[in-house]
């Protein structure tokens, strides 16, 4: 019993430290090739539930903001509009 517990002891914090490690790891690479945040030319600007099939999304992109229906069977554009400037403390 005593070599069990010591096991779980010392295999707990050892399995832990690699999950971190992994996930530092792989925000690292994400930075690297360009997949993170910073280097998105699309933004989801806002969404919003109509009903547990179907949602509107508000997407900028290139200067313009997209207001796009997303269901099952995709996405449908539905108005397009210039983007709004947006104030200091609303950025995500």
């Amino acid at each position: 019993m005593l070599w069990y517990v010591l096991k779980l002891l010392i295999l707990l914090p050892l399995i832990a430290l690699m999950i971190w490690g992994c996930l530092r790891l792989a925000k690292l690479v994400q930075a690297r090739t360009g997949v993170g945040a910073g280097s998105k030319s699309i933004r989801v600007v806002e969404t919003t539930m109509l009903s547990p099939t179907l949602k509107l999304a508000v997407i900028e992109f290139h200067g313009r903001e997209i207001l796009v229906s997303v269901s099952r069977q995709g996405l449908s554009r539905l108005a397009e509009a210039p983007a709004r400037l947006r104030a200091a403390g609303d950025r995500e």
